[in-house]
């Protein structure tokens, strides 16, 4: 509760997904910050604006801001990628990095087919892991201690529901990563950290929004204002200035946070104690709301399949 806040002032900052959403938003605020940022994504017109931005925000000649184009869906590609960023500073890792890189694509799991399956997984989980294991070996064999690995999940990695088999999975996937790092990272010095955000308006809502079938749209009605890219970041890097094992940006969130927190560390002893009393009252009767939603559609849901020929 007591340590020492982390200040990125004159730190590489290695983001992972910089150029639109979140991670340009993440990327902004620590440019502010007076932090060296690099961003990584693999659209180059998108890259240059988001460094036009970041060259705006500057607060000192001496920052070196970076923008790179790179695939990161294998090992080999996400190694080369945090290469190139760390050219500039002589080879040496990050301070740290943030893995922001995904994207949604939701429908009924019956539905799915084997690519979307797939998709799910590599661009929600293998994006971030392998970008997470090329940076641990750099810092650990660099002995960069005091150096931070933050993954991005979402609500949706403490929970699901109907819609989200593409999606969750690869989120849990990146909770039990993160955990299992937040343990073994400590033999280097070097803090990991997972983030959970809402849904957050963004470019990635308007393209998950295109396949979203419509009882979860029904459902997510009552989940209230969507949070703002920039507001996320702020509660992202508050997470990071702290040190926080796991990190969210809303009430919901932490619920589902406090409620399934397993053998993970405390936030805050006092907080996370009433997050943790109030879930176990309002969970039960939140997944009670969504079954009973759920079970209304299912004859709408049996008419639709049929229109689509899916019964034999």
């Amino acid at each position: 509760m007591f340590s020492k806040k982390w200040n990125p002032d004159g730190k590489h900052v290695y983001i992972t997904g910089g150029s639109t959403g979140l991670g340009l938003s993440l990327a902004q605020l620590l440019t502010k910050k007076g932090a060296h940022v690099s961003i990584v994504a693999r659209n180059q017109d998108k890259l240059d604006k988001a460094l036009a931005s970041l060259e705006e925000l500057r607060v000192n000649p001496s920052q070196i801001l970076k923008a790179y184009s790179h695939s990161l869906d294998t090992a080999s590609a996400s190694t080369e990628a945090l290469e190139a960023a760390c050219h500039p500073f002589e080879g040496q890792a990050p301070d740290a990095v943030v893995t922001c890189a995904g994207g949604a694509a939701p429908g009924f799991f019956v539905e799915l087919e084997e690519k979307d399956l797939f998709n799910g997984m590599q661009n929600n989980y293998w994006v971030q892991a392998w970008t997470a294991w090329a940076a641990a070996k750099k810092m650990a064999q660099q002995k960069k201690k005091g150096s931070k690995i933050v993954l991005v999940s979402s609500t949706l990695g403490l929970m699901s529901m109907l819609g989200w088999a593409s999606y969750a999975p690869a989120k849990h996937a990146l909770r039990g990563l993160a955990d299992t790092l937040h343990s073994e990272m400590m033999l280097y010095g070097v803090s990991v950290s997972i983030f959970f955000p809402p849904t957050m308006s963004t470019p990635g809502l308007d393209q998950e929004n295109k396949t979203k079938p419509a009882i979860v749209w029904k459902i997510e009605e009552g989940d209230g204002v969507l949070l703002t890219a920039d507001q996320a970041a702020v509660s992202l890097w508050k997470g990071i200035e702290k040190g926080d094992a796991h990190i969210t940006a809303d009430f919901s969130t932490s619920l589902f946070r406090a409620s399934g927190r397993g053998a993970m560390p405390r936030n805050n002893w006092i907080l996370d104690g009433l997050y943790d009393f109030v879930a176990y009252i309002a969970v039960p009767f939140w997944r009670a709301g969504v079954d009973n939603q759920v079970r209304g559609h299912i004859q709408e849901h049996e008419e639709y399949l049929g229109k689509k020929g899916f019964y034999a």
